[in-house]
């Protein structure tokens, strides 16, 4: 499976601002763009005057890095947008939000999505009581996604979840956390990302 497998904060960076790549690590003073706040490379402090283009680039940029997705997949997701019945930017935003990493990260079993497509390429988790190891599975309305593991894992995701206890819950999502499990209540809402996305700007770097 293709992935980014370089230092994740160098991605950040580039795109000036927190992305939570590293999760708890991103909230300390060891990140590394509270301390380089420009973009990498040798002329990441070279001020440059950016484009239409560039702006709606940037934007696609820091979603496909929130998310750790790669073009291909990004494009799968926006094609699928497209013919969805709706506004096709908030259709995008739902796609990447029921991703079964990103329902894991938003249980708050993870620290980061990363850490979360882990879990489940472990075949932790399970999706209304089969096994799945796919961390793009797209979870329905409905389904209910529960984590299934020996004690030391389940104390660990334990911890983690308390490690998060200030972090919010995703409202979509009704929570068992004593028994690691959710159920998909509702369709998640541009709210629910809590991350400043301008979807637009994609539509119409997509649609020229």
């Amino acid at each position: 499976m293709a992935r980014n497998i370089g230092p994740s904060c160098r991605l950040c960076r580039r795109e000036g601002v927190k992305l939570f790549l590293k999760g708890s690590r991103c909230m300390t003073e060891k990140c590394a763009i509270t301390k380089r706040t420009y973009a990498p490379g040798q002329h990441g402090q070279i001020r440059k005057k950016e484009s239409n283009y560039g702006t709606q680039l940037r934007e696609k940029q820091k979603v496909k890095r929130i998310y750790g997705v790669l073009e291909r997949q990004f494009k799968h997701y926006f094609k699928i947008a497209e013919r969805s019945k709706g506004v096709t930017g908030l259709m995008l935003l739902q796609l990447l939000e029921r991703r079964l990493d990103n329902v894991i990260f938003r249980m708050n079993f993870a620290n980061s999505r990363s850490e979360a497509r882990l879990i489940v390429q472990h075949g932790f988790v399970y999706i209304n009581g089969k096994r799945v190891d796919i961390p793009s599975y797209t979870v329905k309305l409905g389904e209910e996604v529960s984590i299934r593991a020996k004690e030391p894992m389940l104390k660990r995701l334990a911890e983690t979840s308390e490690a998060l206890k200030d972090r919010a819950i995703a409202k979509w999502l009704e929570m068992d956390a004593k028994n690691f499990k959710c159920k998909v209540a509702a369709m998640p809402t541009k709210e629910n990302v809590g991350f400043p996305i301008r979807e637009q700007l994609i539509v119409e770097l997509y649609s020229k």
